[in-house]
């Protein structure tokens, strides 16, 4: 919108000029006299005010300047909008100021805002100055005289600010109402007003009344912008437009006088207000077919009255009016348009959407406009040049009959033709032009990711740049894009053509040589169209360009196409290693029927596998003739040689083959290929190593002299099926992927086999693992073992072989190996034993133990042959067990008062001190059962502590000892074993109860072991409380046998039970005991009683038990209660007795059990102590021990 008046198409909205309140310099004074004279000069004497409040007020004042708003409508935050100006210093008053704008004439109105640097509470004690101000100088305070408080918070000062901006802009939306108002009413009277002063004869004409319609009806619309009324202006414009095109304006001016383009220039800047109005609405799609009208409408207009369409003058404005939308778009800042959004165009009005739109009808984000714009430059161009040469010489100033050309041509807002496009001197820089629309139509689309339109206006920007010889930007543009264009996956052959032939031109120069070579090679193809009079020889590609030294470059298929089609292909899917299988490596030149035969230096393949790479050399002979046929195939021999540090040596060869041998597979052959011609290469691959492999890659190389070429084709998996050429005919492979193959491992004669092996292998003990390599094969093989362990938490292992030093591996999480151990040379018909021992586990586990013999025959060294065996074992646990502790009564109790138990414990003797606390019993029974798959030596038995928790000393000790050849225990069979724990705290005030982690261990063989063999189960226990801070009541009991023993075999026996109550406690408890009678016996004691129990004391109670029954369990029904908290304690039975959940049995043995010493068991719960006459003849004892 640059070609059109300034000022005729701003943003209209009311100006506000802001003083006071800046420090800045003032404007100087006017230096053009008119102006100067038409001027007024206002000063003020009051300083600026400079505070913290006072520049946050300015900042928010100018953070509301609408100069540079988008012309859009989602801005309502705030309902006015001002064209914001802050001016430095005035010097004079408020009457002087208010004075001198009044003598100015304008329609000017004065606010004058008082900031206060009091609080809102406490302006009103001035308020009596404030109205002296209002009076003096005849501002009214609602609309003209502000105060503002500043303390306060920003937010509450800007809302002030708001209110007075709101205020403002009130009165001069009332000001231009005021105008529009009358405008209407001159408009409304129907006739054309007298000038004012009398036109001048050839310069003015006085207006007729549709041109004074057109005049009201175009300052009610710029009214209405002032309001921010755009319905409103949007008709007004409208209508002005609708008169200004009638039949009454510009119908009736000849083409030929001046005002035909003051009047197509005042249309113009109509539609686009009208169009500024439909985009601030959202009405795009309203907007594109106004711009479309508009541009239909003129183009009738030129065509009836005008030069036509077909001049340059014409398509000049086509492509400002183009750009005129461009720009409109960008100011109205659409979200739908962002680079960022799906659609390249915003969907069209909701009242629009049920219509059937054509594509142009959406609006477009700017790049399509641009574009469009530069397409009409083309043409302005191209009609530009077919001006005749008489109108391109500048009319001669000394002939003035000569007649005018101006009245020939459009020169509608652009040059005159002797300007456009003289005979001699630059004229319009069309070139330029559109290269600049096209810059920004392609900004626009690589923004939105529309990569084809991007390219395409890229190259028409380099064949405009070419027109500049801007060599330099035209490879910076096309080179990146050429590399990696995306139109050679795609097939845009012409696109393709058009840019490599453009990229050539502009490499050939800057001196690019490898960029020359490379499209070259490119434009061999007969894909291409040819052109006229090229060479198309490769050779001759640097031809134009000076080189210095040899050039070597390399690129493959996946950034250049190529003129050439390969493939191999294996005749079998399969084979074995050390033979060899046949292959065809084949080459199509699809190059143009008269270019120049490629004679290729070498061919090159590389495998992904074990194959190795295959290399061919070029060697000329005079066997095949320009006119050869079509096809033409050749067997090659391939030999090994040792691969040379020279250029063939490559990338690719690292990438590709896995194999690090320096031995390469070579052959030679005339490797002339004519243009249209296959080239068949039959070789035979030797396979060496098993396992898949697959040709990988194709590289040709040429080397005519002065440069070397290497491209790179890969060769991709497909599903297309392989074809084997022969001579006459060729025939299909009926598999795809025909360059894979699979190479079978060559078949093992060597056996690789555990032997000894046993049953099963158990946790604890080291386990031994024998291997034996038998080579039956016809020759000596040179040997390597690897053994690999699979599973999860491996142990650690050793190889051991004959004569030889062990090699270890450390204990692994997944995966143990053990690689490359050199095993030596097996003769035929002999093996080897290899022992691995595996490390001690403790715990049952599974894992597999893999060992793999790799050799290879002394005879054929180059073909490895591998033979495996995999051995699954498993671990397990030879013995379980179960356990049970049960209290016993200890004979020890502690004694305050006995002097012995005194010790002077020093600092630095505290680990060493005897326990002097709480001692308790306890009976472990530990049964352990044996899983094993065969019978055992059990050699002995133990319980360790682990340790221990609270202030506790633990012993134990075995009930029972094994022999020392110790116990065989069979599969399937539990045993028993009892120990004695004695825990005893360290201090008496230590009261807390005490834990012990305590572990079983067995120790045992097998009975094929020998006797120095010992291995250790261990076996952890559950955490045991082996003190108590409770007090506890234990139950034993012992048998009388009476002096005679003839008596013995017909009276029942006479049971002694002992009750006694530890209290471990620093309390003085009260226990309260009653006995029940029975059927079962008769009892000698106090039915019920009461015992004292002192603190950290024990006292025990005796009943006399005559039982009525023989061989059964009596059960005495004793009920011991804590009198002070009411509580029933439990009575624990210890030796020879049993507890249920009724209480605590006493075992009667049978009349066959009693014998004279009084020994008796209670059905293997415990053996009975003899008590003999010891007993006295009281009915109850009680025994006191402690403090």
């Amino acid at each position: 919108m640059d070609g059109y008046p300034a000022g005729s198409l701003d943003h209209n909205v009311p100006f506000l000029a802001v003083s006071g309140l800046s420090t800045a310099l003032t404007k100087p004074l006017l230096t053009d006299p008119v102006l100067r004279e038409q001027s007024v000069l206002v000063r003020s004497e009051i300083p600026p005010i400079d505070t913290r409040e006072a520049k946050a007020i300015l900042r928010y004042i100018q953070e509301t300047d609408a100069t540079d708003l988008p012309w859009h409508s989602r801005d309502s935050s705030r309902r006015y909008k001002f064209r914001i100006k802050t001016i430095g210093r005035l010097k004079t008053d408020i009457n002087a100021v208010k004075n001198a704008i009044a003598q100015s004439g304008y329609k000017t109105r004065l606010v004058v805002v008082i900031l206060s640097d009091q609080s809102p509470i406490s302006v009103s004690q001035f308020q009596e100055r404030l109205e002296n101000i209002r009076r003096s100088t005849g501002l009214d305070p609602k609309t003209s005289l502000f105060v503002l408080p500043t303390q306060r918070t920003e937010t509450e000062l800007e809302n002030a600010v708001d209110s007075v901006l709101t205020a403002v802009f009130d009165q001069a939306t009332e000001y231009y109402r005021d105008l529009a108002r009358h405008s209407r009413k001159k408009k409304s009277r129907g006739i054309a007003p007298q000038p004012t002063i009398p036109p001048t004869s050839g310069t003015s004409h006085t207006l007729s009344l549709q041109g004074w319609n057109v005049r009201y009806d175009f300052k009610a619309a710029i009214f209405a912008e002032f309001r921010q009324e755009i319905d409103v202006a949007l008709r007004s414009y409208e209508q002005a437009y609708e008169t200004l095109l009638g039949p009454d304006i510009l119908e009736t001016i000849p083409s030929w006088s001046p005002r035909f383009n003051d009047a197509r220039l005042l249309s113009d800047i109509m539609a686009i207000r009208a169009l500024k109005c439909l985009l601030w609405t959202g009405q795009s799609t309203a907007a594109v077919r106004r711009w479309q009208a508009h541009h239909d409408r003129i183009v009738d207009l030129v065509d009836r009255r005008g030069h036509g369409t077909q001049n340059y003058g014409w398509k000049a404005w086509e492509a400002r009016w183009s750009t005129v939308m461009a720009n409109l778009i960008e100011k109205v800042e659409y979200p739908e348009l962002e680079a960022s959004s799906i659609l390249p165009y915003r969907p069209p009005e909701k009242n629009l959407s049920a219509e059937r739109l054509q594509p142009w009808e959406y609006l477009h984000h700017q790049g399509y406009w641009y574009r469009v714009a530069a397409r009409h430059l083309f043409d302005r161009r191209r009609l530009a040049r077919s001006i005749s040469e008489e109108d391109r010489k500048p009319p001669d100033p000394s002939s003035p009959s000569q007649p005018s050309k101006a009245y020939r041509y459009d020169t509608y807002m652009c040059p005159q033709p002797y300007e456009e496009f003289p005979l001699a001197g630059p004229g319009v820089n069309h070139g330029q032009l559109i290269f600049d629309h096209l810059v920004l139509a392609r900004n626009e689309f690589e923004k939105r990711r529309q990569t084809r339109t991007s390219i395409e206006l890229s190259l028409e920007c380099c064949k405009e740049l070419e027109r500049m010889h801007e060599w330099t930007r035209i490879m910076d543009i096309l080179a990146p894009l050429w590399r990696n264009m995306s139109f050679r996956k795609e097939g845009w052959w012409d696109a393709m053509e058009a840019l490599s032939w453009t990229l050539r031109s502009a490499a050939v120069e800057v001196g690019q040589k490898d960029l020359i070579i490379a499209i070259d090679w490119e434009l061999l193809n007969k894909g291409f169209s040819k052109r006229p009079g090229w060479h198309y020889d490769i050779t001759k590609s640097l031809d134009d360009v000076a080189v210095e030294d040899q050039l070597v470059i390399s690129f493959s298929d996946e950034h250049v196409t190529s003129f050439l089609q390969t493939s191999f292909v294996f005749k079998n899917e399969e084979g074995k290693a050390g033979q060899s299988c046949p292959a065809q490596l084949s080459i199509t030149s699809n190059s143009f029927p008269d270019a120049a035969p490629v004679v290729l230096d070498s061919i090159r393949v590389e495998f992904d596998g074990s194959l190795r790479t295959i290399q061919l050399k070029h060697q000329a002979s005079n066997s095949q003739a320009p006119s050869a046929s079509r096809l033409r195939v050749t067997k090659v021999t391939l030999v090994e040689v040792e691969a040379s540090d020279d250029a063939d040596s490559d990338d690719i060869s690292e990438a590709s083959s896995e194999s690090t041998s320096a031995v390469l597979l070579e052959g030679v052959d005339d490797l002339t290929l004519l243009p249209g011609q296959t080239r068949v290469f039959q070789i035979d691959v030797p396979l060496r190593e098993p396992g898949d492999a697959k040709a990988s890659s194709v590289q040709v190389s040429v080397a005519p002299g002065s440069f070397t070429l290497k491209y790179s084709m890969k060769l991709r998996e497909n599903n297309l099926a392989g074809l084997w050429h022969s001579q006459p005919s060729r025939k299909k492979i009926t598999r795809t992927n025909a360059h894979k193959i699979k190479v079978l491992p060559r078949p093992p004669k060597m056996e690789v086999r555990f032997v000894n092996l046993l049953e099963q292998y158990y946790a604890s003990e080291s386990i031994g693992l024998e291997v034996e390599l038998l080579n039956e094969e016809d020759a000596d093989a040179i040997t390597k073992l690897d053994v690999v362990l699979y599973g999860q938490n491996l142990p650690g292992y050793k190889v051991q072989m004959e004569d030889s030093i062990a090699k270890s591996n450390p204990a692994s999480e997944e995966e143990s190996r053990l690689d490359g151990i050199s095993v030596g040379t097996i003769p035929s018909s002999k093996s080897i034993k290899v022992m691995i021992v595996i490390n001690v586990v403790n715990q049952p586990m599974e894992f597999d133990v893999l060992v793999r013999a790799r050799y290879h025959l002394v005879s054929d060294p180059g073909t490895p042959i591998i033979q495996q065996a995999t051995y699954h074992l498993n671990i397990v646990n030879p013995f379980e067990s179960s356990y049970d502790l049960s209290p016993r009564l200890h004979s020890e109790w502690p004694d305050y008062f006995n002097p012995e138990g005194i010790q002077e414990l020093s600092a630095g003797d505290e680990a060493a001190r005897r326990p002097r606390g709480i001692a308790q019993k306890w009976s472990l029974a530990t049964r352990y059962a044996s899983f094993a798959h065969e019978d055992l030596v059990i050699l002995d038995l133990g319980v360790s502590i682990l340790s221990t928790q609270g202030s506790v000393s633990c012993k134990i000790s075995k009930c029972q000892a094994i022999d020392e050849d110790g116990l065989v225990i069979s599969p399937k069979t539990i045993e028993e074993a009892q120990f004695e724990v004695i825990a005893q705290k360290f201090d008496l005030d230590e009261r807390s109860q005490a834990t012990a982690d305590l572990a079983f261990t067995i120790k045992w063989r097998r009975l094929t072991s020998p006797k120095e063999v010992v291995n250790a189960v261990t076996l952890p226990l559950p955490q045991f409380y082996v003190t108590s801070s409770e007090p506890r009541v234990l139950a034993g009991v012992s048998y009388y046998s009476p002096p005679d023993a003839s008596s013995s075999s017909s009276s029942p026996p006479l049971l002694f039970l002992d009750i006694t109550i530890e209290n471990p406690s620093s309390h003085f408890l009260t226990f309260g005991l009653m006995m029940e009678p029975s059927d079962e016996f008769a009892f000698s004691g106090a039915k019920t009683t009461t015992l004292n129990v002192l603190p950290v004391a024990r006292r025990t109670v005796t009943y006399r038990l005559l039982p009525l029954v023989r061989g059964a369990w009596i059960r005495p029904t004793l009920v011991v209660r804590d009198k002070y908290f009411q509580k029933v304690l439990k009575i624990i039975p210890t030796e020879g007795m049993k507890s249920d959940r009724d209480g605590v049995l006493v075992w009667v043995p049978p009349e066959d059990e009693a014998d004279g010493d009084g020994d008796g068991d209670g059905d293997d719960e415990g053996d009975s102590e003899s008590e003999g006459g010891s007993r006295d003849d009281e009915s109850k004892t009680t025994r006191e021990t402690g403090a």
